[in-house]
């Protein structure tokens, strides 16, 4: 598998995936007690879903990604020393996480009302646009979802991705679901899809980690839904009843975001300053 080009910074502090038992967390009413559950047991349990930046397994066997890094900064800060990852699919996460497999989701899930209902979100540490995955030259022109709809050329995303809704949004009427953007990468360049779209980020590095001279990455392409552009963010998830260490977490990551510390984390898997955000989780989750 594809990984990425840099991986926790911190050492020692990521294990394997834990067969340990599971950590209740009845809705007491005051906003749970996780996080002292945590301190006590010194591990916490990061659900990923294997999508480069975001969070997956390195070549080294170790978990690795923009969202573990930034989780292992912050708990370590919270008193609780290790991160282990539960790899998964991104379509199980929210189930994953609220059925006790993990305790936070690390996999830069995009916010929106939907997911709201199930979860709670600490506020965003990245905006992104979209950018698609195209034979070289870009033969078909595809430079938006209408461009896709237009032509009728085969799309293909990743399972539970938001690029389902936007193509859907955009009269895209047949997508395919491939597990990852390496996928994708691969069944455009065998001829299997025309088209395979993804977060710009997600996109740029897997064209530039294979070396691939049968497919580039469009620019960023902007997602219109009911008539307005649409510009994503990307969070951790933890269970409703948890709110005591969302809130605690958020704290953490706020100092980061004012001291540019949150960049100097996410550059090396291929962030940018125009992609650091002071949007909320409050505002994404209104309908």
């Amino acid at each position: 598998m594809l990984t990425g080009t840099a991986a926790l910074a911190t050492t020692g502090v990521v294990g394997a995936a834990s067969g340990c038992s599971r950590v209740a967390t009845a809705d007491t009413g005051d906003g749970g007690h996780l996080l002292q559950q945590l301190r006590a047991r010194g591990t916490v349990r990061l659900g990923i879903a294997g999508e480069q930046p975001y969070g997956y397994i390195g070549k080294d066997g170790e978990i690795t990604g923009s969202a573990p890094a930034i989780a292992t900064r912050i708990f370590q800060r919270l008193g609780v020393e290790r991160v282990e990852p539960f790899p998964t699919e991104f379509g199980s996460l929210i189930f994953g996480l609220n059925s006790l497999q993990f305790d936070v989701v690390a996999a830069g899930m995009y916010i929106n009302p939907e997911r709201c209902e199930q979860v709670l979100f600490a506020d965003p540490e990245y905006q992104m646009k979209d950018a698609f995955i195209v034979r070289k030259g870009n033969p078909m022109n595809l430079r938006t979802y209408e461009d896709i709809a237009r032509t009728g050329a085969r799309m293909a995303t990743g399972i539970g991705y938001a690029e389902i809704d936007y193509a859907k949004e955009a009269g895209v009427k047949k997508i395919d679901t491939l597990p990852d953007q390496l996928a994708g990468l691969l069944a455009v360049e065998q001829g299997r899809v025309d088209v395979f779209a993804g977060t710009a980020v997600t996109v740029r590095n897997v064209v530039e980690q294979s070396g691939s001279n049968k497919v580039e990455a469009t620019d960023e392409v902007t997602p219109i839904v009911d008539g307005k552009p649409v510009i994503d963010v990307g969070g951790f998830a933890f269970r409703s009843t948890e709110r005591n260490l969302r809130d605690a977490f958020n704290r953490e990551l706020h100092k980061m975001k004012r001291s540019g510390e949150l960049l100097e984390v996410m550059r090396p898997f291929g962030f940018t300053e125009d992609q650091m955000t002071s949007l909320t989780a409050e505002e994404k989750c209104r309908p």
